[in-house]
């Protein structure tokens, strides 16, 4: 029975998506993203999304528009977007020569270069499921992942060949980057990737029989990464939001650092391109070399995680002050938490540029700040941008108010389907939890508390290590720091901290415990100080708490 409240939503929902869809035209439109200057080419560029979905039509409107400009420069040189176009279509004409059926699932275990970018967007024309691995893996996780998301043809790296040595797939394995020289076009009894697109058709391929689909893994700092899939997205919103808060602008040069193999990575590196930006990428990540690259090319953007940004600034050269990069509109950056400090101190040094975007594998895009709202709030992630509805809720599932804490659920056009293993991230009023604790400021901007599961119970008092390490990390003699709850008899949990000093400084655990007591309640003072060399970390630049706490077992 219809409610007059249930028929007010009935009737707003298609007015609302409406209109969330026009501003994410207008945005994508602003960006270049969308070109309405010739009528021919845009019909063109429609057909070519209808047919392939958002990645492999992405690089065919990119390749209508801007095909002779240079789309990607990597470790080996620069490639046009007509020829990125071109080489997908052969690796996908490859990928049937070789009788890979419409139903496959494709493992890629790559760097950041070409290879793994004709593998996404052959992929998509091909209408195959593209399941991106973790360069991280070692052999167990690679065949226990590749096993679970019933991997069919596997496309690696040479370095990565002794990884998937006892993964099984039915249609073998492809190399994607050969630092050897291949010996007619086979490395370890394997085609390479350019011999596949080589031989290719690199002619316009026909429509498959549906759209290709990614599954993204998730971070797997506390376990193994999860799959979150992803069909190809039939809405505006998701890119729109982002470009209508980050410049992502046609013409221009965007160096994305992290792995693409990532959500954050691979959502720039593919806006870069359907903007029509040169998309520069190098196979690994030193911070003095991207800074050099950024002012030699006179990038327009670059995209990095916070742990980035830290060995940039800490650079025994001057880092960015030592050289010119006022060409960049921005830099922006997401995969874990940007710390306070963090912010103000890169605002400081590459101006007033920077991003933060605040997301997940599953739900995409929450929130992003920009830099107006981090001059007025560095801790904050800032506001819903084009599409994302953001709601905190209590334990009871009740939504709080602003300045309450509360669970931070997110809908948009972008949220994951559930876990290919099976599992589900909470949900609430068809919004998705992302895991964290947050609450508003007085601006409406968005704080993130720390994770709903590292909050620990110590004497009684909720403690949350998240607030405690973005204090220690504003010690001028710390690094970098990580917080987490331990077992204790008489307490049930205590704080342990885990410190890296700067070059050069000097600290202690007296020092360390007095700074807290001097700035934060008394119970959220850690009992225990260890200092390490360096915190473990992802290839996204997240700490692997599972790691600190296993070092903790006698």
């Amino acid at each position: 029975m219809f409610t007059p409240s249930t028929l007010r939503r009935t009737i707003e929902a298609p007015i609302g998506r409406a209109v969330t869809e026009a501003r994410a035209v207008g945005a994508l439109s602003r960006a270049g993203v969308i070109g309405w200057r010739s009528p021919r080419l845009l019909a063109r560029s429609l057909v070519a999304m209808n047919r392939y979905g958002a990645a492999g039509g992405g690089i065919v409107n990119a390749a209508l528009r801007h095909g002779e400009r240079v789309g990607l420069t990597d470790d080996l040189g620069s490639l046009t977007f007509g020829e990125l176009d071109r080489r997908s279509n052969a690796f996908a004409a490859g990928l049937v020569a070789r009788g890979v059926p419409t139903t496959a699932t494709i493992g890629l275990l790559a760097r950041n270069h070409r290879g793994l970018l004709d593998a996404s967007f052959g992929a998509a024309k091909a209408g195959l499921k593209l399941l991106y691995l973790n360069t991280d893996f070692a052999g167990p996780q690679a065949r226990d992942v590749c096993e679970r998301e019933g991997v069919d043809l596997l496309v690696v790296d040479e370095e990565f060949l002794p990884v998937v040595e006892g993964v099984e797939v039915p249609y073998g394995t492809v190399v994607a980057w050969t630092d050897s020289e291949p010996a007619d076009g086979r490395v370890g009894g394997h085609d390479t990737l350019e011999s596949i697109v080589a031989a290719g058709d690199p002619g316009e391929r026909p429509a498959p029989e549906r759209h290709g689909a990614v599954v993204i893994l998730t971070s797997g700092t506390t376990g193994l990464p999860k799959g979150a899939p992803r069909a190809q997205p039939r809405s505006l919103a998701g890119p729109g939001a982002v470009v209508s808060k980050i410049p992502f602008r046609e013409g221009g040069r965007v160096y994305v650092a992290p792995p693409i193999f990532h959500a954050w990575g691979l959502l720039t590196a593919m806006l870069a391109v359907s903007a029509g930006s040169t998309l520069v990428v190098s196979r690994r990540f030193d911070p003095a070399s991207v800074l050099d690259v950024v002012e030699e090319q006179r990038c327009t953007g670059l995209v990095v995680v916070p742990v980035m940004l830290s060995r940039m600034l800490a650079l025994a050269d001057g880092g960015p002050a030592a050289r010119n990069l006022d060409s960049l509109r921005f830099v922006a950056s997401s995969g874990s938490q940007l710390e306070a400090s963090l912010a103000t101190a890169t605002m400081d040094a590459f101006g007033d540029v920077l991003y933060n975007f605040y997301g997940s594998t599953e739900v995409a895009c929450a929130a992003i700040a920009t830099p107006e709202d981090l001059r007025a709030n560095p801790g904050s992630v800032g506001r819903p941008p084009i599409g994302s509805t953001v709601r905190l809720y209590d334990d009871d599932g009740v939504e709080v108010g602003r300045g309450e804490r509360g669970r931070i659920f997110v809908g948009n056009s972008l949220s994951f389907e559930g876990y290919t293993g099976g599992g589900d991230k909470d949900r609430i009023d068809g919004l998705v939890s992302t895991g964290d604790v947050g609450h508003w400021d007085d601006g409406g901007r968005l704080v993130i508390d720390g994770r709903d599961d590292d909050m620990i119970v110590s004497g009684g008092e909720n403690v949350f290590p998240g607030e405690v390490e973005e204090l220690l990390a504003a010690h001028p003699a710390v690094l970098e720091v990580s917080v987490l709850g331990v077992p204790d008899p008489e307490l049930g949990q205590r704080l342990r901290a885990f410190v890296v000093v700067r070059p050069g400084a000097e600290l202690g655990e007296r020092e360390v415990r007095e700074h807290v007591k001097a700035n934060l309640a008394r119970y959220k003072v850690p009992k225990t100080v260890t200092f390490l060399d360096e915190l473990p970390r992802n290839p996204t630049g997240k700490v692997l708490k599972r790691v600190l706490r296993d070092s903790l077992v006698p």
